[in-house]
């Protein structure tokens, strides 16, 4: 490791301090009556109950947590399958009603790999795969390979070409690099969490495409923490821990780690926002998710051999 990279005892006290807040807010991740009553934005809110799951299986995976945050990610696993969803009934409703929506099985995946299991959920998921619809699904090239990895997880057969999706991708045709604007980013980051199935497969990158983003991400880095947008910082810095010798520039880790709250949130832009809790909640849990991500992996990278010279 370089004098360069950060210590893993910084690393690894953000996604600490992240997870503490996880935990102590988790009754916010939880469908309303409303929601469930009404069905009116259930997909929406099932976003971060699936990017709860990721992250409990990327710690789960990498095997860094301590004491602490073994036990509240143990919490927060049985609480988004019990009482999030139902023990997978809320998936199985969904899927019954919406039946081409790939949602259900990318939470699902995650938490199958958990050892969790819903046989009627699966058996809509295989009946929605036998149409000619669910290949035609018309979706970001970014997302298609999330469908492809979340298949594969769950033992399926992939419902299309991972190397034609990623052909597809921005990042794929690796462009101008000066012509990233906010949503091309959040793509490019996505890309690279599905290709490396969450950080599991740092080789799932190709040569070329790792090539490119170990040259151009950290300028990506310099500009955004410059803008102090923290959510698209913490999505780069799991990119910058994905990669085959990622770099974990103490600097950048160093501005990260100074905007998260004593609580553990961590601000989408600017500075942590202040009110209701319930709304505090709704604005920053996901960058708050992705800080707890973002440090597991790169903890992982900084104890093993493989950060760059």
């Amino acid at each position: 490791m370089t004098a360069s990279a950060a210590p893993p005892a910084l690393l690894h006290a953000v996604g600490d301090r992240a997870l503490a807040w996880l935990d102590a807010n988790r009754e916010h991740f939880r469908l309303t009556d409303e929601d469930r009553a009404t069905g009116r934005g259930i997909v929406e809110r099932l976003k971060p109950v699936g990017e709860l799951a990721v992250n409990m299986r990327v710690l789960a995976r990498e095997g860094v947590a301590g004491s602490r945050q073994h036990d509240a990610s143990s919490r927060l696993l049985d609480f988004t399958w019990r009482d999030l969803l139902d023990g997978g009934n809320l998936l199985a409703e969904l899927q019954r009603e919406e039946p081409m929506s790939p949602v259900p099985l990318e939470i699902y995946a995650s938490l199958y790999e958990l050892g969790h299991r819903h046989p009627g959920l699966e058996a809509a998921i295989n009946l929605a795969r036998t149409t000619v619809s669910w290949q035609a699904l018309e979706m970001m090239p970014n997302r298609r390979l999330g469908v492809l990895n979340a298949e594969r997880k769950i033992g399926l057969m992939p419902s299309g070409d991972r190397e034609q999706a990623l052909a597809a991708t921005w990042l794929g045709r690796m462009p101008e690099p000066w012509t990233v604007q906010l949503h091309i980013a959040y793509h490019i980051t996505h890309t690279v969490f599905h290709l490396t199935d969450w950080g599991a497969d740092p080789d799932g990158i190709p040569p070329a495409v790792a090539d490119y983003l170990a040259r151009y991400l950290p300028a990506w880095l310099e500009d955004w923490a410059e803008l102090e947008h923290w959510d698209l910082v913490g999505e780069l810095l799991v990119v910058d821990a994905c990669l085959p010798r990622p770099a974990l520039d103490a600097g950048v880790w160093e501005r990260y780690a100074a905007v998260q709250g004593a609580d553990g949130a961590m601000p989408v832009r600017g500075a942590l926002p202040e009110g209701d809790p319930a709304t505090v909640f709704d604005e920053v849990h996901h960058p708050t998710l992705v800080a707890a991500f973002a440090s597991a992996m790169a903890t992982s990278r900084a104890l093993s051999a493989d950060v760059a010279a």
